[in-house]
């Protein structure tokens, strides 16, 4: 395929270099000259390990070039890949000045080329700049609408500087954001030659994953610095405790835990963290990400609850009253705390949680029950159909597997579709159910 790579920092360069080396034609283009010469001498204009010898084989083939010229790199190629840096600009936010420039040459070249063209964005942008910012843009310097007469997608790099040439071959995924599947088909296309998965989504989707995976790398270096702080203050080997921390695949280094939804609660996660800040405390240590993540919790809950009192009604049915799905166990259960919440809001509160049965509590959590909430009997409803018929807001704080069986007839989930439902969880009821006033929320 006929490619043209806008940009050749440290992205564009060694996105270059490799498409070069699986057989692709490609042009590179970039305002400075010293970078277009070392191109166009075999030469890498960053450093980086293999992208020199990438380069020079790649110019030896006849298959990668570099010009200064957007209209010709558009018109003699099929697909652009625009990897023009963003950084940070004044008020901490991106600047996108030097994309939006490329992207309006980009745009008035795409005005004059009469096969369709596909767009490429690589360069790292906040949700919505794609849609909002970028296409408008496009659209306005060509003189034609996007997604019929040229096509656009967002295609997130995951390069780490000294190993970017075997990122960019042994990806974890390649991710295609597409207004289209069509659109993004040319682009899949690609990497036909790599074993990688690829994942096709949208825009936003796209976009924000960078950032999410950028502040996780950034989470996990500050956890560990943290822990390693802790660790040698008390005088334990703080590599042995990491170490044997990475070696959990089940729970530490795995999807668990990682799928947004309700806050966290129970009986170790918020009596440990309090106790290891405590810890930190004592030694005069500070240590902001540990500290940081029972406020973050309390925030989570307190911005559920406001999105149920904003519902304005008083009728309120929650869904799940233990701290997760398997225990009846309340203690800290952040359903426990919505439903005392909005009962002093003056709501009429109704719970359905079949994991709850009063009359076999017993120890630490009866003892929470009878000190805590000594009224929760009240509340309690023997079915799911009792809690939808007497409420006008569902709440869904934790899964139940009652709404995904038959245990609903058809006249209950008709009635159900007729309240206001708040999925804290966020596991989607069945499709074949259309529920009006469904509010999935990405919590």
């Amino acid at each position: 395929m006929k490619i043209s790579v806008f940009g050749l920092g440290y992205v564009g360069c060694v996105t270059a270099a490799c498409l070069a080396d699986l057989g692709h034609e490609v042009c590179g283009v970039d305002i400075n000259q010293d970078k277009i010469s070392a191109i166009n001498a075999g030469t890498s204009p960053i450093v980086e390990p293999q992208v020199s010898e990438l380069i020079r084989l790649a110019r030896e083939r006849s298959r990668l070039w570099a010009t200064d010229d957007p209209r010709q790199a558009i018109l003699t190629t099929d697909l652009t890949i625009v990897c023009v840096g963003t950084p940070t600009s004044e008020n901490g936010g991106a600047d996108l000045t030097a994309l939006l420039g490329a992207t309006q040459h980009i745009g008035a070249a795409l005005r004059d080329k009469p096969t369709r063209h596909c767009v490429v964005f690589r360069s790292t942008v906040l949700p919505g700049t794609v849609r909002t910012r970028l296409i408008p843009a496009l659209e306005t310097a060509a003189n034609r609408p996007a997604h019929s007469d040229f096509d656009v997608c967002m295609h997130p790099e995951f390069l780490r500087e000294g190993s970017a040439v075997p990122d960019f071959y042994r990806p974890p995924f390649i991710v295609i954001g597409e207004h289209t599947r069509t659109e993004g088909d040319q682009l899949a296309g690609l990497y036909a030659s790599l074993s990688a998965p690829i994942q096709r989504t949208t825009y936003e989707a796209a976009e924000l994953l960078k950032y999410a995976c950028n502040a996780f790398h950034a989470l996990k270096i500050a956890f560990a610095n943290e822990i390693g702080t802790l660790s040698k203050i008390l005088g334990v080997d703080s590599h042995r405790v990491m170490e044997l921390f990475a070696t959990d695949s089940k729970l530490n280094i795995s999807p668990a835990y990682l799928k947004p939804g309700f806050a966290f609660g129970g009986s170790c996660l918020p009596k440990d963290l309090r106790a290891l800040v405590h810890a930190a405390r004592q030694l005069d240590l500070d240590l902001p990400v540990l500290s940081s993540i029972l406020d973050s919790n309390r925030l989570h809950l307190e911005r559920a609850i406001q999105t149920v009192l904003r519902t304005r009604q008083k009728r309120i049915g929650v869904l799940g009253l233990s701290f997760k799905p398997g225990t009846d166990d309340l203690r800290e259960s952040p359903s426990v705390t919505l439903i005392e919440t909005l009962i002093g809001k003056g709501c009429q509160v109704k719970v359905f949680d079949p994991d709850v049965l009063l009359s076999r509590i017993v120890g630490a959590n009866k003892r929470f029950i009878d000190k805590e909430i000594p009224h929760i009997s009240a509340l309690m409803c023997s079915t799911l159909a009792d809690v939808i018929t007497q409420s006008e807001v569902i709440v869904i704080s934790k899964p139940l597997d009652a709404l995904t069986t038959a245990e609903l007839t058809t006249a209950e989930l008709t009635s159900l579709g007729t309240r206001i439902i708040i999925d804290l969880v966020r596991p989607p009821l069945d499709a074949d159910h259309q529920l009006p006033n469904y509010q999935g929320l990405s919590w």
